[in-house]
């Protein structure tokens, strides 16, 4: 299998899959492909289905095999970018939800819950996650720029809600409120900040898909009486 991102700020995974190789995405991500690659929707379980739908993605998946050689798109749904990620037996990924796109054979697609209910309720996480084990390439997709940092152990990284892609399941989540009365009242960052600390690699976006929704709201004209 090879694959290529294309497209700048509006990307496109374009993957070129040689006879009897396939690729998985969940349900409704594929944009084109070649004639000669067949769909398969798979649910793979009650408890995989609810597992899908409570980490924010479709209840089933698409697995797309290749009867000849061809190429299959999977476009991104806002402007950023698309990133691919080795997992390994030994190196899980936890994602934030709606960021899996694509992933090969070998993968094993679960919920993660979070430890801490702090995390969960103030976090701008949630409770659930996404994780990815086994052996093989997840694809994400970014809002906005994506950033990569290598924590040490002990160190951390302070992030706003929305903006945690991906990080190493030997990363720790918890929640920092925000310290000093102006701060909080005026410093517009809310109660609440998520903490990462490592050690461990982590992923974080420059627009989550939120954040741009409010940007362009706030640009929107509106009726007057």
């Amino acid at each position: 299998m090879k694959y290529e991102v294309q497209g700048g700020t509006l990307p496109v995974l374009a993957v070129t899959l040689d006879a009897g190789e396939e690729i998985i995405c969940q349900s409704g991500a594929m944009s084109w492909m070649d004639d000669g690659i067949e769909m398969k929707t798979e649910a793979g379980g009650l408890g995989k289905m609810l597992g899908r739908m409570v980490s924010g993605e479709s209840m089933f998946t698409n697995r797309y095999v290749a009867k000849a050689t061809g190429e299959i798109s999977f476009a991104s749904s806002v402007p950023g970018s698309i990133m691919a990620i080795e997992v390994t037996p030994s190196k899980p990924l936890i994602a934030q939800k709606g960021a899996f796109l694509a992933m090969t054979p070998g993968i094993e697609f679960s919920i993660h819950f979070q430890k801490k209910l702090g995390s969960g309720f103030f976090g701008g996480e949630g409770f659930i996650m996404q994780k990815f084990t086994g052996s093989g390439i997840v694809f994400l997709e970014i809002d906005g720029f994506a950033a990569e940092y290598d924590l040490q152990p002990g160190q951390k990284k302070i992030i706003d809600t929305g903006y945690l892609v991906a990080m190493d399941a030997t990363c720790n989540m918890d929640i920092v409120m925000v310290k000093g009365v102006k701060n909080v009242l005026f410093g517009g960052e809310g109660l609440f900040n998520t903490t990462l600390t490592g050690p461990g690699h982590i992923i974080v976006q420059s627009m989550p898909k939120e954040q741009l929704a409010a940007t362009l709201a706030s640009l929107m004209p509106t009726k007057s009486n």
